[in-house]
């Protein structure tokens, strides 16, 4: 971009500043990242959910480091409107055959509104739209590479593939696990191979995705006019070998990956935005604010997912409600029916019982954004001062916020700007779902409300309130857990039996016999507040009776301060190669 000359050096010095500042921010990211292979090669497993933590850290502090950077050197925030202007002209020029302009762009945008007042939150100062297409941008490898079969033969092929990753650990039997996948692909093709077209080739991404104890191969046949997706889970065995878990062909299957309850990829990227359209041609009902969220990316995701709900709400008309279920003591809960996500805010006085603050609620769906979630908590998108149209709130929902928080918010006569809130994936809350499902649906769900209590046990969870109407059902039925104020590690919990009653008398009073400290718990409880259903009692304690022992807690503990990561697979058991292989495959937790 040609920049006139008049235009003042400070506006050109605070630009470079600003590049300078997010290119160090994506350098770490990028590193971190890089780190996974080896890590991965290593079977550090907790060393790959520290990386994971770690990096969510990066892009704050970078920015904090940067906006000192800006009040030490040009005492920005007393610069006149004029420079900032010229700043923002002078950065996209920099953004020239730049890797990652998208993400440079809402660096600025990050720094910018941490300084300056929300009315100057508008596209002369800001990048509400893009600047710079990411389109075409070429890295050095390419982001993906091609495979044509040709006359060779299929296992052949896919060999060359998993061998071009270059891990340094040696797979057990790389022959035996490609014949599983080939036959597990002609299964899903129903015995009849699609004939070869001119132009069959297979394109896989050339960096794996790293999370847990997982290596992910992501990749595509092109065969004529049609694209089939595949995904491929890497794993190590008992002895140290790698071996390939199994093949994922259906598109929705491979999506679960990349689920908003799951943690985030570790990935090398140069050019984030050639992952993310590769990834949609594979998965085109994943928006790219899903996807830059899942490869580590959150704020770029928060960034497109902002943009995006801006322009469902100037082609949709319906308002926002009060979220359906029963209301909840320290959030405030709504939603607009025509989009698929909840907004919570916390309110200024908790109903009930609740002994927390404001900031103890904040620390808590921090936890969650930074642990990893085991494909049973949903990530949320957390935002400040954001203005919605005031026409597109009910007169219910204006007077609960008014009502149960009025700090949050300010009123506007045309827009209703909301200080500070959370934005989730909309579920069927589990309470409601249980009234509505037949008997077979709901043994069904309570059996996979078990497993995700276990399955946040053992990812050193503990949910605190376990309520129903805490949990949510997704689109796939998955039960997930979504009510954050009581969650706690569970190593910092204390199980304990309640002790026998002195006599006959004090155990029929009602009247606690026993002293109780803060982080006890008392799972044989569990039973009183959550089984009053006849149905829902007999499959509880069918499939989960331990869950009311303090012995299964207690050993779930035990685990975790022995440093054992547990295996959760995001598809089901049934579709693992391990049975063909046997032993030499442990058998985990299902996902």
């Amino acid at each position: 971009m040609q920049i006139p000359e008049y235009y003042n050096p400070v506006a050109r010095e605070m630009a470079q500043a600003l590049v300078e500042g997010f290119d160090k921010h994506y350098r770490l990211f990028r590193a971190c990242s890089q780190q996974a292979k080896a890590l991965f090669e290593q079977a550090d497993w907790l060393g790959v959910q520290q990386a994971i933590r770690d990096r969510i850290q990066f892009y704050d502090e970078r920015v904090a480091e940067t906006v000192g950077r800006l009040h030490h050197e040009f005492h920005a925030d007393l610069l006149d409107d004029e420079i900032w202007q010229q700043a923002k002209l002078y950065f996209i020029g920099l953004l020239t055959n730049h890797k990652q302009p998208e993400l440079a762009e809402t660096f600025f945008n990050s720094v910018f509104t941490r300084m300056l007042h929300r009315d100057y939150f508008n596209n002369d100062f800001i990048f509400i739209r893009p600047a710079i297409s990411t389109e075409y941008i070429e890295s050095d490898p390419p982001c993906y590479r091609s495979y044509y079969p040709g006359s060779r033969n299929m296992r052949v092929v896919l060999r060359d593939i998993m061998l071009d990753f270059g891990w340094q650990r040696p797979f057990a039997s790389l022959r035996r696990d490609l014949a599983l996948v080939l036959r597990a692909s002609a299964t899903f093709f129903a015995g009849q191979w699609p004939a070869a077209e001119a132009n069959l080739q297979i394109q896989v991404l050339s960096s794996a995705f790293y999370r847990n104890k997982t290596a992910y191969v992501f990749g595509k046949v092109i065969n004529g006019g049609v694209s089939y997706p595949f995904a491929i889970p890497v794993l190590h065995d008992e002895a140290g070998c790698l071996y390939l878990d199994t093949v994922l062909l259906e598109p929705w299957r491979i999506g679960v990956l990349f689920s908003f309850s799951r943690a985030y990829f570790l990935v090398d990227m140069e050019v984030p935005s050639a992952y993310v359209q590769f990834l949609r041609s594979m998965l085109p009902s994943k928006t790219k604010a899903e996807l830059y969220t899942m490869l580590g990316l959150q704020k770029q995701g928060k960034n497109t997912f902002y943009r995006d709900f801006m322009q469902h709400l100037q082609h949709s008309n319906d308002q926002f409600v009060i979220a359906p279920g029963i209301r909840g003591l320290v959030m405030l809960v709504f939603t607009l029916p025509s989009y698929p996500y909840v907004f919570k805010l916390i309110k200024d006085v908790f109903g009930g019982p609740k002994e927390i603050d404001r900031e103890t609620v904040k620390r808590k769906y921090r936890l969650v954004k930074q642990h990893d979630r085991v494909g049973r908590m949903s990530d949320t998108l957390e935002f400040s001062n954001v203005a919605f149209p005031r026409s597109r709130f009910t007169a219910d929902l204006i007077d609960e916020l008014r009502t149960l928080a009025p700090s949050m918010i300010e009123e506007g006569e045309d827009s209703i700007v909301i200080r500070h809130l959370y934005i989730e994936r909309r579920m069927k809350p589990l309470n409601l779902y249980l009234m509505q499902c037949d008997e077979a649906e709901k043994e069904r769900v309570i059996r996979d409300y078990g497993l995700a209590i276990k399955e946040l046990a053992c990812a050193n969870i503990f949910p605190g309130d376990m309520l129903f109407k805490n949990f949510g059902v997704t689109r796939y039925g998955r039960v997930i857990f979504y009510d954050y104020d009581e969650i706690e590690y569970l190593t910092d919990c204390n199980f304990r039996q309640i002790p026998p009653a002195p006599n006959p008398e004090m155990e029929m009073s009602g009247e606690v016999w026993y002293p109780v400290a803060r982080n006890d718990v008392f799972p044989e409880e569990f039973g009183s507040f959550l089984l009053g259903d006849p149905l829902i009692r007999k499959t509880f304690l069918n499939y989960h009776r331990d869950l009311l022992m303090p012995h299964f807690w207690q050993q779930r503990q035990q685990r975790i301060r022995e440093g054992v990561v547990e295996d959760f697979y995001p598809y089901p058991e049934e579709m693992r190669f391990a049975a063909t292989r046997g032993a030499a495959a442990k058998k985990g937790k299902h996902g």
